[in-house]
Order: structure tokens, then sequence, then C-alpha cells
């Protein structure tokens, strides 16, 4: 690198390995003893020795480096005890492994009716002639299978006015089973999956409440849900572990 120009620095010649040198001239013309660019002595201008730069700068350089790899270590410790954050993990819904039947009943009700809850495929429909003894204007029972022994059946029904669905969900939620559990002491250890029940609250359609609903423990290994929707009634009776999944994928 060149750096003509520059009083009391060496001048680089491209090839040469060092300072060019030069014999002095007296004023008689003769020549002198032989002198470098730099004049006498082996300092930078000043009087300063050439090798101080480079020590400063190489002191410097340690310094920051020192200082770069104090910040990772406090920061890197910090962020590695800091917990990750929590992955949410959602589960595909589950199908049914069987086919559903075809319901019988054709009505705009009945038609609304699902085919399949979860794993459960529609295995019989037929007319409920309690409920509909009872006032409704249509009623199914119906039963599903997961077609490998479970069963889920529902009663749906469909009445008059809200106000008789009402009364009629009133009717149904007295006589649920699991009523004198809740007060007794079980000597049944308690399932791992089951749900806590029992549950209670409003059913609602686009944010607006249409009915409420009830999710109890029937004591025996199965759920029951009863829940009104405007003028349709229902209840479903589903392995204790399905039950409030039942409910929430009926749809209706």
């Amino acid at each position: 690198m060149s750096d003509t120009g520059r009083p009391g620095q060496p001048q680089w010649v491209p090839g040469a390995t060092g300072p060019t040198h030069r014999p002095a001239v007296t004023p008689q013309g003769v020549p002198g003893p032989v002198v470098g660019d730099d004049g006498p002595g082996d300092g930078a201008p000043g009087g300063r020795p050439r090798w101080m730069l480079p020590a400063i700068i190489g002191v410097a350089v340690l310094v920051v480096a020192g200082l770069v790899a104090g910040a990772v270590a406090v920061f890197g410790d910090r962020g590695a005890d800091e917990p990750a954050p929590a992955e949410t993990v959602v589960l595909p819904l589950p199908t049914p492994a069987v086919a559903p039947v075809a319901r019988p009943a054709t009505t705009a009700f009945a038609s609304a009716l699902p085919a399949s809850v979860l794993q459960y495929a529609l295995e019989s429909s037929q007319d409920d002639a309690e409920w509909l003894g009872a006032g409704a204007l249509e009623a199914y029972t119906e039963t599903f299978t997961d077609g490998d022994g479970g069963t889920l059946t529902v009663r749906a029904a469909q009445l008059e006015t809200a106000q008789d669905a009402t009364t009629f969900l009133q009717g149904l939620t007295a006589t649920l089973p699991g009523a004198a559990a809740d007060t007794a002491t079980s000597t049944e250890p308690a399932q791992a999956d089951a749900p806590d029940l029992p549950q209670t609250g409003e059913v609602t359609v686009g944010g607006e409440p249409v009915g409420t609903f009830t999710v109890v423990d029937a004591g025996d290994g199965t759920g029951v849900a009863v829940w009104q929707n405007a003028t349709a009634v229902f209840r479903l009776t589903a392995p204790l572990a399905d039950v409030l999944d039942a409910y929430a994928a009926y749809g209706l």
C-alpha cells in the first residue's frame, strides 16, 4: 500500500521488502551517511515508537471481544433459564369407522338431525311414542354406534312453541339420573378421564340464548345431557368420557 507524500513515513516501492534508502547530500555535493526517509531514530512522528499503535489497537480489540463475550454469556444464560412457550396441539375430531344408515323420517326437523356424532354413526331411528304422547309434534329415538361395541343414544323432539319446549325440558331435568349420587359417598374409584360433572349453562346460537343445558354423571359409566334449542329438546346418553364432547358435537 502506497503512502507517498506524508513526511516522516517510509515510501514503499512495489516489490520491495523495506523502506527505500538514499544517501544524504552535503552542501558540497559529497555523499554523506545513509539515512532512512523517516529520519534518525526508529519512532513515528512526534517521537512515538512504531510498535505502540499496533499494541493499542490489539488491546482495544481484546477489550471489545471481552465485552461481547460477557454480554452473550449473560443474555444467553437468561434465555436458557426462561421456559419455552407452550405449544398448543389440536387433535382432529374422531370420525366414524362405519357408514351411517339412512334416516326413515324426511321432515325438515328429521333431516336437520346429524347422521354422525364424533366416532358414532347412525345405526337406527324410529318414532319416540312416549315423547309424542307427551305433546311433541314429532319425536325420534336414535341409536349411534362406533362399530366396536360403543353406543350413543339420542331422543329428539320438536315442540310447538319455545315455552312448550322449556316446560318439556324442565320435566326431563327433574328426572336426570345421578342426582342422589351427588350427595352420597361413592366407593367406586374416580375415572382418570371422567369429566367434571354436573355442568349446566345457556345454549346460544349466534351469540343469542335459545335455551339451557345440563350434563350429569349417570353413575353407571355413562353421562346424560339434556338441552333445549328454541322449540327443540334433546336427551343424549353416551359413555362418560365422551358425553361432553358428544353434546358439543351434536350441532343442534
